[in-house]
């Protein structure tokens, strides 16, 4: 009689998590012809079909599961568009062309924002956003994984900060012969993040790993160490205060030792760059300039503010750019001869659909300032426009 029941509970159990194996299966990602023309996005989980993209149109298909919505829309590249439920509680909707290269985009439930869940999560705009990929041509390339090359480290790292009061997270490039060369010392690029990101997104939207594999198996870049922190000052509920509210002060008084004790480096000023996107372009201007001693090569991706009244894409040069020169930053331009001696390279890169420093950089030059003037043809603030200005930016440091 025993054997009878223990034989019934084990077939009813067996019933049970088979019906909840068989609803974890319906709920995921489900193999299905997709449009002719479309393809998976390259930004999404294993499996998920949407969102789809079609290379040739440049339109992203979404489709969402939300049988109890009444509104349902997909917020893209600040247009919102309505999606349609079928009668199986499935929301669609195709995009209108899209610029190529990486966006940030989110699902409005009844005007709630939310993850498409198909989608890696990436941190931007200070939450987990869903990306997607609009695939450029062979052009592209420069920052896709090549498998006929050696390939470096992306290492991911805590240091304790004196001045933050709590440990920071930092992600560290080493090149694809690091370990190959023990005894080599190498040059450092701190490379920085803009608003609303964090220091994992050179290494996941900007494919900063691929683009110097590439440039140092071509021998277009000389092999660096590249270090990846974070631009903000975190807290934690112990720790509620820092000692500082100048992140650029961590960079130099807690990150770089850190790095110089950890890493074989050339730790000296001639092999020491700083290069950051938007406001991570305004972080690299507070720590490089005072820091002269420090420092010989910086770049701004989208973040060079001299002269400009700011206000996202309605920024605008302000008037009398020569006054502008010789006062901003504390006067580091005014001696034009005195910073091109010490400064062995400032490159400034923008998108040719963003508002531009042009002005600034013209006013630069005119005043005898040596400035590497780069524009992403047909970009705006975007993961494109940075991935391209570091690939230029890295192919001209050390050398």
């Amino acid at each position: 009689m025993k054997r009878i029941t223990f034989l019934m509970v084990a077939l009813v159990m067996c019933a049970i998590v088979s019906a909840q194996f068989a609803g974890i299966q319906q709920r995921g990602p489900q193999e299905e012809t997709l449009p002719e023309g479309f393809k998976p996005s390259a930004t999404n989980i294993f499996l998920a079909q949407y969102p789809a993209v079609n290379a040739t149109t440049r339109q992203v298909m979404f489709r969402v599961n939300a049988p109890t919505a009444q509104k349902v829309q997909i917020d893209l590249c600040n247009k919102k568009y309505d999606m349609v439920k079928d009668e199986k509680g499935m929301w669609t909707c195709t995009s209108d062309p899209q610029v190529v290269g990486f966006h940030y985009y989110a699902v409005l439930i009844d005007g709630v924002p939310v993850m498409d869940r198909n989608t890696d999560a990436y941190f931007g705009s200070n939450w987990k956003s869903s990306g997607v990929e609009i695939p450029e041509g062979p052009e592209g390339d420069y920052y896709r994984f090549n498998k006929n090359i050696s390939h470096g480290q992306i290492r991911s790292l805590y240091y304790w900060s004196e001045l933050n009061g709590l440990e920071r997270h930092v992600n560290v490039y080493v090149p694809a012969e690091y370990e190959q060369n023990p005894t080599k010392k190498y040059p450092v690029l701190y490379l920085l993040h803009g608003w609303g990101e964090d220091e994992n997104g050179w290494s996941n939207q900007g494919h900063m790993g691929n683009i110097m594999d590439g440039l140092i198996a071509a021998k277009k870049a000389v092999p660096m160490i590249v270090v990846m922190e974070s631009g903000d000052i975190k807290t934690n509920p112990d720790v509620r205060k820092a000692a500082t509210n100048d992140v650029t002060q961590i960079y130099v008084k807690d990150l770089m030792p850190f790095i110089e004790k950890t890493f074989r480096t050339q730790a000296d000023r001639d092999h020491r760059a700083m290069a950051g996107l938007s406001r991570g372009g305004g972080q690299t201007t507070s720590t490089v300039f005072p820091n002269m001693d420090k420092f010989a090569w910086m770049g701004t991706f989208s973040g060079f503010f001299m002269g400009m009244r700011m206000g996202g894409n309605n920024a605008a040069p302000a008037p009398d750019m020569k006054t502008q020169v010789e006062t901003s930053f504390n006067g580091v331009f005014k001696d034009a001869k005195a910073f091109n001696d010490k400064m062995h390279l400032l490159f400034i890169s923008t998108g040719t659909a963003e508002n531009s420093p042009k002005a600034a950089v013209d006013a630069l030059k005119e005043h005898g300032i040596k400035v590497v003037f780069h524009e992403s043809q047909g970009t705006a603030h975007e993961w494109l426009t940075w991935r391209r200005a570091l690939n230029e930016f890295a192919s001209r440091l050390f050398k």
